[in-house]
């Protein structure tokens, strides 16, 4: 038995564990299912039973076991299985795999006599590679939970990351004061292709599920601690900070702590001032980063700076003490050292601090300033960790090389808040050079254009914001970059899709409509591509990048695109980025740009999902769809005699006359067959924008002052891309599920986004909202139950189709109280219009939990605005859902985009 101990109290699990597998599924399945399925924990285990699978000879599977280390690491595999047989046939996607685990927690009480005052300890449990865990109570037949005891699933670090704290856990019952009591620990363990490969990298043909999985005791005691794994700060340059954003990691033991302010000597406070962007709330067992704003006076050269933060809970004040490490570098002109590089800051959001690291160029600017290099990491790389990934980048004399963290080291795949922080580095870089009187002259441009690069994950993420931003890229070099996920490893294997109704099915699936790379490549035919993969890659199949180049062709045959293959290679090579044609790709495109001779296709397709994450193709931008949820497109042909444009579910469109090619200027645009045309002054205003929506089945121009900012909808996981910090509501603060249940949702967002979140309770809220003061990042409210007035005072508006009747939820007439059943939804935010809400709403407290498990911090979960889901999810997965949908302009039901 491994041992953890916290002063008398002690925890230990067992190095034994119970297997049952393997099951077919596939990627993010694990969301909609049960994840202990297909055990009812309601039940007693029974380890002679045995359970359907597709994968095994005699279509059915039992329970094995397995013996972690000492180190709780813990492999299983299942070598009985014919995974070459299922391989043959099925590719990567048969070797996907759900399996369930199980092994016994230990608590054992403390035995000093004043132990009693210290109340139940909590766990704190890191479960890497692993998708959720819960812990139930032991006993014949579980007693507890046949007697209505929900299971609390928590996520699991699945993909390992550094930085993350545990997760801290409440017993489900409370342990024995006088001998050790003994709980079952449950583990989904889902085989990804992405985390752990294929398996023929270790010359074997069975796939191993690696995971590992520590507990040790957190005892209530009520205090503040440093988390210096979150800090954030900058480097200094000849005594300048490169950035003015410092972020202080804190994490509350236990309590409700508020940061008051800030405390500095009056020695430091002669060079910097220290500012709190607003007071910081930690909740009990919460992580969060403090947000400092740096107004530097004059350098400093120290090696470190020291402060106290004031923390305020109820009648205590205390105090932490910060001491931040400095890092004093030389001006970058004084060393010539290709392996420089620059920590930067800023906020993310408006105030959470951030870090990216740059590369500056060999020159000041000439002229006008080049665009930066743009270089999006791979999946899993910590570019603070290690250098190995702005080292890759070749220099370039007048370009800097701007590589974000993405959030994290995985991030949301480069969409949403990862796409976010990637454009908001490349501002920061303009405001912290411009800051200084000395770095103006390498200043970029405001807004800058880019060249992107990327590699893996990060060619991915290449392609997507090329594709969905294409006038603010001047070029992209994706290197093996994966066509799209469901591409990746198919989902052949789902087992949702024996029992969804199709319709259904292609509503959730809509909402990684906006993920797929290949259906917006024609926004790039004008856009110089080098697109580059190893020949013999072995993690990104070669094919992908082929894939991408016929796509494009077809586009356009004479698309800007060449494509680069190096025989024999695999994933990563040194001379991937490092050769003589990517550096004259990446030299003459970065020196072309700027010019107004650019070319442009006459013809050419502006492709759009969600329009509040696409921008401008040539000048070109959708506003509006006329049923969201489809895909939109916006074909241009640009003839000497007019302007014609064709368009496909589009409903609101404009166009920027500057952007127009000289040749076509002063003729008239013949929109859908309809002829519109503009005064000789209007032409002469190059700022000028014409705007057109369809108003009863005709193109009607409207002010581009009008031009409303779209509505932050389209599917659940818009939601992650914030103005500010989320604000997570709940009905109490007290200790229990509602609390439980918003700090998992704090913890999802700070492990796999850095995300910030702020818990209320429903009357804070109320009065936040009665004074307008809520704050502008996402509202999160979490319901279960009789619905709380917050709750009731929002949807009292009735901007969607869920009504408030009584004290429950209903849509379209249907009350949603039947057991165990979830609802989550967007709404308009009550006071910010570009911001919105998430309901995830539980007719119980089993139902709650169902829609927990579907928030989407991972990309891949197939929710868009709004889904209810049923019990029967537990075994059938998104075959249990029992409606879904996309909301129509101005939030309205939207028939063709809705099933219920």
């Amino acid at each position: 038995m491994a041992e953890a101990f916290y002063e008398d109290w002690q925890v230990s699990i067992s190095r034994e564990w119970d297997v049952l597998g393997p099951f077919p599924i596939h990627a993010r399945e694990q969301h909609f299912l049960s994840p202990s399925f297909p055990l009812d924990l309601s039940r007693p285990v029974d380890l002679n039973a045995t359970y359907p699978s597709a994968y095994a000879d005699s279509a059915f599977v039992g329970w094995s076991k397995a013996q972690s280390n000492e180190n709780g690491s813990l492999e299983v595999s299942f070598p009985d299985i014919r995974w070459e047989s299922l391989r043959a046939t099925e590719g990567w996607a048969a070797l996907q795999h759900h399996t369930v685990l199980r092994s016994t927690l230990t608590v054992h009480p403390p035995t000093r006599p004043n132990f009693q005052s210290k109340g139940p300890p909590q766990l704190r449990i890191n479960l890497l590679q692993g998708s959720f865990f819960t812990i139930i109570p032991t006993g014949t037949p579980a007693s507890a939970l046949s007697q209505g005891l929900v299971p609390e699933w928590h996520a699991g670090n699945i993909y390992a990351m550094g930085q993350s704290p545990p997760n801290v856990v409440a017993l489900p019952v409370f342990p024995s004061l006088s001998e050790s009591t003994s709980y079952e620990i449950i583990v989904s363990g889902d085989y990804e292709i992405r985390l752990f490969g294929d398996p023929r990298h270790d010359d074997s043909n069975v796939p191993k599920l690696s995971i590992a999985l520590t507990v040790d005791i957190k005892e209530p005691t009520s205090s503040v601690a440093r988390d210096p794994s979150h800090d954030v700060y900058s480097d200094f340059i000849d005594g300048w900070a490169f950035g003015d954003a410092l972020g202080v990691g804190l994490y509350s033991t236990d309590g409700w702590w508020t940061v008051k302010r800030i405390i500095v000597s009056e020695d430091l406070a002669e060079y910097i001032d220290f500012d709190l962007v607003h007071q910081t709330r930690l909740a009990p067992g919460q992580h969060r980063i403090v947000p400092i704003k740096l107004t530097q006076i004059q350098p400093i050269d120290v090696s470190q700076v020291s402060f106290t933060l004031e923390i305020v809970s109820g009648e205590i004040t205390s105090a932490v003490e910060v001491v931040i490490p400095v890092e004093n570098r030389i001006h970058w002109t004084t060393i010539k050292d290709e392996h420089y590089s620059i920590k930067g800051t800023y906020f993310h959001a408006a105030s959470t601090p951030t870090a990216f690291i740059v590369a500056p160029p060999d020159e000041p600017n000439v002229g006008l300033p080049q665009p930066p290099i743009l270089a999006l990491h791979g999946a899993g790389v910590d570019i603070f960790a290690h250098d190995f990934w702005i080292q890759a980048i070749p220099r370039q004399p007048r370009s800097w090389i701007i590589t974000p963290s993405g959030r994290t080291a995985w991030g949301l795949d480069w969409h949403g808040p990862s796409a976010q922080d990637a454009w908001e580095t490349v501002d920061a870089l303009h405001d912290i050079l411009e800051a200084h009187n000395e770095w103006q002259k390498w200043a970029i441009a405001p807004s800058s254009q880019v060249m992107l690069m990327g590699h893996s994950n990060g060619g991915q993420g290449a392609w997507y914001l090329a594709a969905r931003y294409p006038d603010r890229v001047v070029g992209v070099v994706p290197a093996a970059g994966y066509i799209k996920s469901q591409s990746y490893v198919p989902w052949v294997q789902s087992r949702a899709a024996h029992y969804i109704d199709p319709a259904l099915r292609a509503i959730l699936d809509s909402s990684l409509t906006p993920d797929d790379n290949d259906l917006f490549l024609s926004n790039l035919v004008d856009t110089p591509v080098l697109a580059i993969h190893g020949g013999d890659d072995d993690n990104v199949p070669v094919w992908h990048t082929r894939e991408a180049v016929s796509v494009l062709k077809t586009w356009n045959p004479n698309a800007n695109i060449t494509y680069r293959e190096d025989p024999g290679e695999l994933h990563w090579y040194p001379s991937l980025f490092a050769n003589d044609q990517v550096r004259s790709f990446v030299s003459s495109v970065i020196g072309q740009s700027g010019r107004k001779d650019t070319p442009t296709s006459q013809s050419f397709t502006l492709t759009v999902a969600i329009p509040a994450d696409s921008g401008s193709l040539h000048g070109w931008s959708i506003h509006r769809l006329s049923v969201p949820g489809r895909l939109a497109r916006l074909t241009v042909d640009l003839q000497e005699g007019a302007i014609r444009v064709r368009t496909r579910n589009v409903k609101a469109f404009s166009i920027r006359i500057g952007a127009l090619p000289v040749n076509v200027r002063n003729v008239p645009f013949v929109f859908d067959g309809q002829r519109f045309e503009l005064d000789e002054g209007t032409w002469s205003l190059s700022d000028f924008t014409l705007a057109v929506s369809r108003e009863e089945g005709q193109w009607t121009p409207y002010s581009p002052r009008e031009v409303s900012e779209p509505a932050p909808r389209g599917r659940i996981a818009r939601l992650l891309s914030s103005a500010g910090p989320f604000t997570i509501v709940i009905a109490t603060k007290q200790r229990g599920p509602a609390l439980y249940a918003a700090l998992r949702i704090a913890h999802n967002l700070n492990v796999h986004h850095k995300l910030d979140a702020d818990i209320l309770d429903n009357q804070e809220a109320l009065q936040r909202l009665g004074q307008s003061s809520l704050g502008p990042g996402n509202l999160i409210i979490l319901e279960y139950g009789p619905l709380g007035e917050l709750a009731k005072s929002i949807l009292s508006g009735e901007k969607t189709a869920f009504r408030v009747r009584g004290s429950d939820i209903e849509l379209r007439g249907r009350l949603l109280n039947e057991p165990s059943t979830a609802a989550l939804f967007l709404h308009p935010h009550p006071t910010h219009s570009s911001s919105s809400v998430l309901f995830v709403y539980g007719s119980d407290l089993a139902g709650m939990e169902r829609g927990l498990r579907l928030f989407p911090f991972r990309t891949g979960v197939t929710v868009p605005d709004w889904i209810v889901i049923g019990d029967q999810a537990e075994e059938r997965g998104a075959g249990g859902v029992e409606g879904a949908g996309v909301w129509g302009n101005d939030w309205g039901w939207n028939e063709g985009m809705s099933a219920f």
